[in-house]
């Protein structure tokens, strides 16, 4: 029973770890990324699509994006949603494919930056402790129908700790290494 409900940990935190890092990809730092626009929503016949799966995305620069829609018809689409979003970039359209330029960021763009980080870094650290929450009261559960010993819980709870401490610590790395990424000039 407890291996269960630690394996169960195991796989919803590191789902929310994940979840975490692929936000965290779409935050602008000073180089371009393919990430930071490939799940754009793009309305193609009325559904709303990733970009990835209706352009090529390429890095020519280090500071510029090329977006090559396979049907050159969604160039149109495609530029108004990157205008819509809270990117803030202005595609350049040259009737074949979309180029975009990612200007330096500031100072105090890169600090706003930080902040928005630490808080989807804080939101991730509150789903992991719902999620061991949730597990040590079904442990106190099956304690209390005699399913599992007094001594059972005890060591399940000091695993299920030792569980989200490893996962926290993964938080914590994947956010010092976005804040030193936005940071770096």
């Amino acid at each position: 029973m407890i291996k269960d409900i630690l394996k169960d940990a195991e796989i919803r935190m590191r789902a929310a770890v994940q979840n975490l890092e692929d936000n965290l990809a779409t935050i602008r730092t000073g180089r371009a990324s393919p990430a930071l626009v490939e799940k754009l929503p793009i309305d193609y016949y009325d559904t709303p699509t990733p970009l990835i799966q209706l352009a090529s995305i390429s890095v020519p620069e280090p500071r510029s994006l090329l977006i090559k829609p396979f049907d050159s018809t969604t160039l149109k689409t495609i530029e108004r949603a990157i205008l819509a979003s809270d990117l803030g970039l202005t595609p350049n359209n040259d009737g074949k494919q979309i180029r975009l330029n990612l200007p330096p960021l500031t100072e105090e763009r890169r600090h706003e930056l930080v902040k928005v980080v630490h808080a989807r870094l804080e939101d991730c650290r509150v789903a992991v402790r719902n999620i061991r929450r949730d597990l040590h009261n079904d442990m106190r559960d099956f304690e209390k129908e005699k399913l599992i010993s007094e001594d059972d819980l005890e060591r399940g709870e000091e695993d299920l700790q030792k569980v989200t401490d490893r996962h926290i610590e993964d938080i914590n790395a994947a956010g010092q290494k976005k804040e030193k990424e936005i940071m770096e000039v």
